[in-house]
């Protein structure tokens, strides 16, 4: 008869329980990489996989890749500019630097910060004097005096976020369904697509006379609930923006499976059920990747547009700074750039998040 050491028991146990714990440690890796993809951060799955024993010389080739390389490459960009900045010389002064560029960076933010306690110093003493009105007996002084004073940077960031997601949103609500039917019809297609071949590579700079003249002679309030400017520059940017949209609805609809389609006849849908059950869950990758596209179409429209409609967002900033000829316009202007930039990054980011969202909800 022979013997069983107890202490090899537990030797087995306990490393099976560690093997148990790497073996959840990575699945649960694995599953945050699918979020670190979608924000902007898939260096992060080989940093915790390298420190949770996965092979780190393999490991460290990846962080290099997805790391590294991108930081080394924006050091050399940041090395570049600084060198070859100075030795452009325009009629407003030498090209400012990084460091130029920063510290104008950093005024603004101080500037935003002073007009936001302004503003809320003048909605203070509003209130007051209303609350003193009534006090007294007379309501019928009451007023609602706005603030007059200069929009800070932040608030024109958010202007044109508000402008663009207006635009966008107004352009997916006629893109849709224009291209579920066009991919649905062939009739429709024929019908459609002259159309999308005409106006698609229309300039937003063409576009903006013919909307201004029509908001002008359609939008004739001046107390309504949306301003004149912002309306220009939102329906330029659905213009614009609309036919990435349209263009890629209609593919995707139109490459459903043929089978799909005969599941709907047996089972005699209805169009409702048909587009809702079959269509839309089959076409949506192509849906979002056009809505991708048209938002970051009318993230561009959107510049020139505020430019020429003095819609008073980061566009209207850029020409006001350009027009100002300071010695800080040019940096005010290059961290205009850099914001614009950081901002179509983070808007596609957010449509990518949505779409993994959707996809995820439609594969369970």
């Amino acid at each position: 008869m022979t013997a069983i050491d107890p202490h090899t028991l537990d030797a087995d146990s306990i490393a099976k329980s560690k093997e148990a714990k790497r073996a959840r440690l990575f699945t649960r890796i694995n599953k945050a990489d699918k979020w670190f993809q979608v924000i902007g951060l898939s260096w992060m799955t080989p940093i915790l996989k390298a420190l949770a024993g996965d092979n780190p010389r393999a490991q460290g080739k990846e962080i290099w890749r997805l790391l590294g390389v991108p930081v080394l490459a924006i050091i050399g960009f940041l090395l570049l500019w600084g060198v070859m900045a100075p030795k452009v010389v325009t009629s407003l002064g030498a090209i400012p630097g990084p460091a130029a560029v920063w510290v104008e960076a950093k005024n603004l933010h101080a500037d935003a910060i002073a007009k936001s306690e302004k503003k809320a110093s003048h909605e203070e003493r509003v209130t007051k004097r209303n609350e003193r009105f009534i006090a007294n007996g007379q309501p019928d002084k009451v007023k609602d005096i706005p603030y007059t004073g200069s929009p800070s940077y932040y608030t024109q960031i958010w202007t044109s976020i508000k402008t663009v997601f207006f635009g966008f949103l107004i352009g997916s609500v006629i893109a849709i369904p224009l291209g579920i039917f066009a991919g649905l019809s062939p009739y429709a297609n024929s019908a459609i697509n002259p159309l999308v071949q005409l106006f698609k590579p229309v300039s937003p700079l063409a576009w903006l006379p013919i909307v201004t003249m029509v908001v002008s002679a359609v939008y004739t309030t001046n107390d309504g609930m949306f301003s004149k400017s912002f309306l220009v520059s939102a329906i330029t940017v659905t213009l614009c923006s609309l036919w990435p949209t349209l263009i890629n609805t209609a593919m995707g609809v139109a490459t459903i499976d043929k089978d799909l389609i005969s599941v709907s006849k047996v089972l005699k849908m209805n169009t409702y059920s048909k587009i809702t059950k079959l269509v839309l869950p089959s076409a949506l990758p192509l849906i979002f990747t056009g809505l991708r596209l048209s938002l970051g179409v009318g993230w561009m429209v959107l510049i020139a547009a505020e430019m020429l409609a003095q819609n008073p967002g980061l566009g209207k900033f850029v020409w006001d700074e350009f027009q100002n000829g300071s010695s800080q316009s040019l940096a005010k202007i290059i961290v205009a750039v850099l914001t614009i930039g950081i901002i179509g990054f983070l808007l596609d980011r957010v449509m990518f998040a949505l779409q993994s969202l959707t996809t995820f909800s439609n594969n369970r």
